[in-house]
């Protein structure tokens, strides 16, 4: 089995921290936390776990946070001692290859996208009796019991298969091309994003950031939500074409409140110490970078009793955020993760179920998000061109395990 994994030795990861942003290459030297192996097939760890062939992954841009130590160490969830080796790659369809004798949810020769695998142990996994609460709501990423005794998947998107709870993964409808069966997880994302936190019709809405999770949250917007104002800061001119076709009303450079204060309808103030705010903004701001920048931002340029969804995924602290909009505003600031279960319109289903039914119903329009893809042999030149979106005008980079 080949695969990709970043190892949390604390020594190893301060430095590739500190030298993968001057020589990336890094990264692939004995030195960094990363290792490229190919291990021997283990047993199936239990009757209810099964074995898996890659078909594809995409790289998603927390993997590359993890490889390039982007994320701090010093960050909450590193206290767990379930987060000591991470699997890169989660965007991953793949085939079931072999079942344990217990197994009832797929067969042999079935397609499947990974679900909670990437995210580790749960109740589910574990196949304790009695549930955790989080569990209980069908929320297994939450699980109390993640750091707690029990076998553990192997492998991940970034390799050619790998070995997990039948819980773990989703069924994948025959009918999807592995075009689109690659890009559920990440659409996934963005539904969950806005179904946990939808604007109203009529409402105008801001999304920050035009990577592969801005872009798919303007089409999750169109396709949910279709009367609402959208409008998006994109970096390069590919993205913002991209926003324009997924359905976005503006495009907005990065940090000018002034035109944010336009678009949205209100008013900008500067200030001499700060960089001043919006009164009367966005109803809604879905911040899909989620840095220390993009979320200062955030908070002066919703209205009051507005919110800002932190879709991105930053893993560092953010020591000099100002909080004042939270009361001076009544702002709301909510984070999510990943996908789960989401109610829509009075039905309860998992993310990926409304994903197969807007795919069904020609409402999410992916092509072209595709820009790159890749061999996984040709891993290096792979995540440098993912890395690289302004050269190599780069959207979604994917690893393609069929012959290209």
């Amino acid at each position: 089995m080949r695969t990709i994994y970043v190892e949390k030795q604390i020594p190893r990861m301060l430095l590739t921290k500190a030298i993968a942003s001057r020589w990336p290459d890094f990264v692939w030297t004995p030195l960094s936390a990363a290792r490229v192996v190919d291990l021997p097939d283990p047993p199936l760890p239990g009757p209810r776990w099964i074995r898996l062939r890659n078909l594809a992954c995409g790289i998603c841009a927390s993997d590359l946070s993890l490889l390039f130590v982007h994320a701090d160490p010093s960050v909450a969830p590193a206290a767990l001692p379930a987060t000591q080796r991470f699997y890169l790659g989660h965007e991953t369809v793949s085939v079931v290859t072999q079942v344990g004798p217990q197994v009832t949810r797929v067969r042999p020769g079935d397609r499947v996208i990974m679900d909670t695998h990437f995210s580790g142990a749960n109740c589910f996994t574990l196949e304790r009796q009695e549930l955790c609460p989080m569990c209980a709501a069908q929320e297994p990423h939450f699980c109390f019991h993640k750091s707690a005794p029990g076998p553990r998947g192997i492998g991940g998107g970034f390799g050619d298969g790998y070995i997990t709870h039948e819980t773990a993964v989703h069924p994948c409808p025959p009918e999807l091309s592995l075009d689109q069966a690659v890009l559920v997880e990440p659409i996934a994302v963005a539904l969950h994003a806005v179904m946990r936190h939808p604007p109203r019709e009529g409402e105008k809405v801001l999304v920050v950031g035009a990577g592969i999770i801005g872009l798919l949250t303007v089409m999750a917007l169109r396709a949910l939500v279709p009367e609402v104002e959208i409008a998006v800061i994109a970096r390069y001119p590919h993205q913002q074409e991209m926003a324009r076709r997924l359905g976005a009303d503006h495009i907005l450079p990065q940090g000018d409140s002034q035109a944010v204060a336009r678009i949205a309808g209100g008013t900008f103030y500067a200030a001499p110490l700060n960089r001043g705010l919006v009164v009367g903004g966005f109803h809604r701001i879905y911040d899909c970078v989620a840095n220390p920048r993009t979320t200062y931002d955030a908070l002066r340029w919703v209205r009051p009793n507005g919110s800002v969804v932190m879709v991105g995924a930053h893993m560092a602290p953010m020591p000099r955020i100002d909080l004042t909009p939270l009361w001076y505003h009544q702002v709301a600031l909510v984070g999510v993760y990943a996908h789960g279960v989401d109610e829509w319109q009075g039905r309860r289903q998992h993310t990926y179920d409304w994903v197969y039914e807007l795919f069904a119903e020609e409402k999410l329009p992916v092509q072209g998000l595709i820009t790159h893809r890749f061999p996984l042999e040709a891993y290096r030149e792979a995540i440098r061109v993912a890395m690289d979106k302004r050269g190599h005008r780069s959207i979604k980079v994917v690893f393609q395990m069929e012959d290209l």
